[in-house]
């Protein structure tokens, strides 16, 4: 199973990483670009951090999902306990 992460804290990176490795997924983490997404991909879920994200950023992020089965989580917080409030959601217990 596979995660895009779009925003967050640079030095959390690492930390969103763990996560999502302890819930059995591969993280592709971006907190910031230069007008495109490369390597976007086609994840399972992509989550959102729209508290640390421009925009433009997630318009981009959104216009890449279209049209794919992709599901989207949203969370103005860009906690660890928010990311694994997301992960909980969606697959369940940590494995």
């Amino acid at each position: 199973m596979s995660v895009v992460i779009i925003g967050g804290n640079e030095c959390m990176s690492r930390e969103y990483a763990n996560v999502c490795k302890a819930y059995n997924c591969k993280a592709k983490i971006f907190q910031k670009t230069n007008g495109s997404i490369d390597g976007f991909g086609t994840p399972e879920l992509l989550i959102l951090f729209t508290g640390t994200v421009s925009h433009k950023m997630v318009r981009c992020a959104l216009s890449k999902a279209d049209g794919k089965n992709i599901k989207i989580a949203r969370s103005h917080s860009s906690s660890i306990a928010a990311l694994k409030n997301i992960m909980q959601e969606h697959f369940g217990r940590v494995v």
